[in-house]
């Protein structure tokens, strides 16, 4: 099949339409609308979001474990193409939801659970929504898709706990969709100004969608920082403020290529420390975090922050 003919199925499919400022994400909004219908009731939900390659996927599937060790019932939704979001669960990269669909020449009603839900490490359930072709859809579709499909199959009401694991920069609504059906967002940063400069974007992008739907900031956690003294410069200055932080070790890239969640490695002083943060981080958002009401700065503002004398 074709990329265009592939996008055009999964849109059809869908259901699902572009929209303009009546969509009451912003002036000049243009993205994709997804079925205000499907809702996920009953689950905590996280949405996690932070520059590209700043540790989104590992934090994501450490602290689904943690909750898992909290005796929790988690689903993990992996939305990047790369399709790696569950890797450390699952041990592989498993198919994706458009490899599923594609499969049935995107007919949903033909799929199984196994088709697209996978267990990893704590039983968490994983799935890998996956992307469109490259240059030819948009990524909201596919969350669209993903979340539909769980609904049918009470995969959500069967869920304590649900984490978005999103790529990137918040560009376009398309990367925005997880927002509209989560409640809390979380940001992962480091303490440098591309990854600040990139949240600050996410701020903007949570605020919008915090005038419709129900989702608000949660807190950030802060990823391979030694440091914290930009990013507390620019929590104090937004209304922001961190959850966790944790330094850039060596343990946490090996059990990326060992394919495993810190909660498997050789037990060490310093693993200890990391998990215990996990844990805590995992109780924190369980109990309730106070919603915060950050409001983002002009890129000229980030660079008198934080940029150069």
């Amino acid at each position: 099949m074709n990329d265009i003919s592939t996008v055009n199925k999964l849109a059809e499919r869908i259901g699902g339409s572009s929209c303009s400022t009546s969509c009451g994400d912003g002036e000049g909004s243009l993205q994709v609308a997804l079925d205000p219908h499907i809702k996920i009731t009953g689950a905590k939900v996280f949405a996690v979001y932070g520059k590209g390659g700043i540790g989104k996927s590992t934090t994501s599937s450490n602290l689904s474990a943690a909750f898992s060790r909290l005796g929790k019932r988690v689903l993990q939704i992996g939305c990047d193409p790369k399709h790696d979001s569950t890797f450390t669960l699952t041990k592989r990269l498993v198919p994706t939801v458009i490899d599923a669909l594609e499969a049935v020449d995107f007919h949903p009603e033909d799929l199984r659970v196994e088709d697209f839900v996978y267990e990893g490490f704590g039983g968490v359930q994983c799935v890998e929504a996956g992307g469109p072709p490259a240059g030819t859809g948009c990524g909201g579709y596919v969350v669209g898709q993903t979340v539909k499909l769980l609904k049918e199959h009470h995969l959500l009401e069967d869920s304590d706990v649900v984490i978005f694991d999103v790529l990137g920069d918040v560009v376009c609504g398309g990367f925005a969709a997880p927002l509209q059906h989560a409640d809390r967002a979380l940001i992962v940063t480091a303490n440098d100004f591309d990854s600040i400069f990139a949240m600050n974007r996410i701020v903007a992008a949570i605020a919008a969608k915090a005038k419709n739907y129900n989702v608000r900031l949660g807190g950030v956690i802060a990823n391979r920082s030694a440091a914290t003294d930009q990013l507390d410069k620019y929590n104090a200055a937004t209304g922001l403020s961190t959850l966790a932080r944790f330094a850039d070790l060596d343990v946490i890239r090996r059990s990326r290529l060992k394919k495993s969640v810190l909660f498997e490695m050789e037990d060490s002083p310093e693993l200890d420390a990391v998990r215990a943060e996990y844990m805590a981080l995992a109780e924190t958002l369980w109990a309730g975090v106070e919603p915060l009401t950050a409001v983002p700065l002009k890129d000229r503002e980030i660079f008198d922050l934080l940029g150069f004398e």
